[in-house]
This record gives structure tokens, C-alpha cells and sequence, in this order.
């Protein structure tokens, strides 16, 4: 019985997610700089999650501003290029890139060039 109520609690095996389901227009987090197409993948991931999996585009001159983090964090270029801060360090990065962001570090990075800025981003979530 105990153990038939421990499976019934346990996380599913997985979840699908569309991102098309979690599209939404918006300005991108930490100062609404410009607007954003956000894709909260994991929003869609029932309680508790370990992890936070989203993709964002950043349109023209849109930034997701400077902000400290209490994590490490990685930003992945899909397409487009964009500027990366940590710490006052700025760095160009493209498609394939990806910027490891230790924590308490204060980080944002910006879309730079002609094409919009598209990015993963993941952390951890500690907010089980």
C-alpha cells in the first residue's frame, strides 16, 4: 500500500510540450527593454521541477537587462547574435555559443545585428 502511494505522488515519466503552446509576445525580464517572443517551456512541467528550460527571441534592440543571479545559468544562441554581460565583461556570441553565468554574478544580454536573437536559457529551480 505504501508503496502504491509513493507512485501515485512521484512526478509522471515525462511531459511533452509544444512550444507553440507556450508562446506569448512580450518584453523580455529585467527592465522590459524592447519586446520578446517567450517560449516558458517548463512552465508547462507540473510541481515540484528541478529545472528551468525556456527559449526566448529577442527582436530588435530588445535585452533581457542586467540582474544578479543566485545560480549558475547558461545562455545557448540559436540564431542571431547578441552581446552577453557578466560582471561587467561583454562578450559577442553567435549561433552554437553558449555562456556558462555563475552565480551571484550579474548578468543580461542584448540583440545585436540584423536578425533577432534567439536563445535557450536553463537554470536551476529551487523553488520545489
Amino acid at each position: 500500500m505504501i508503496a502504491a502511494l509513493l507512485l501515485a505522488m512521484a512526478a509522471p515519466a515525462m511531459v511533452i510540450v509544444r512550444e507553440e503552446d507556450v508562446k506569448r509576445e512580450e518584453a523580455p525580464p529585467h527592465g522590459a527593454i524592447g519586446m520578446s517572443t517567450a517560449y516558458r517551456i517548463s512552465d508547462a512541467a507540473p510541481a515540484p521541477r528541478a529545472m528551468e528550460f525556456r527559449k526566448r527571441v529577442l527582436h530588435k534592440g530588445a535585452a533581457i537587462g542586467l540582474h544578479p543571479i543566485r545560480h549558475d545559468e547558461v545562455y545557448y544562441v540559436l540564431s542571431g547574435e547578441g552581446d552577453v554581460t557578466s560582471d561587467g565583461t561583454t562578450r559577442r556570441m553567435g549561433p552554437g555559443m553558449a555562456a556558462y553565468l555563475y552565480k551571484d554574478a550579474v548578468v543580461g544580454i542584448k540583440q545585436v545585428g540584423r536578425k533577432p536573437l534567439t536563445i535557450i536559457i536553463s537554470y536551476p529551480n529551487y523553488q520545489q
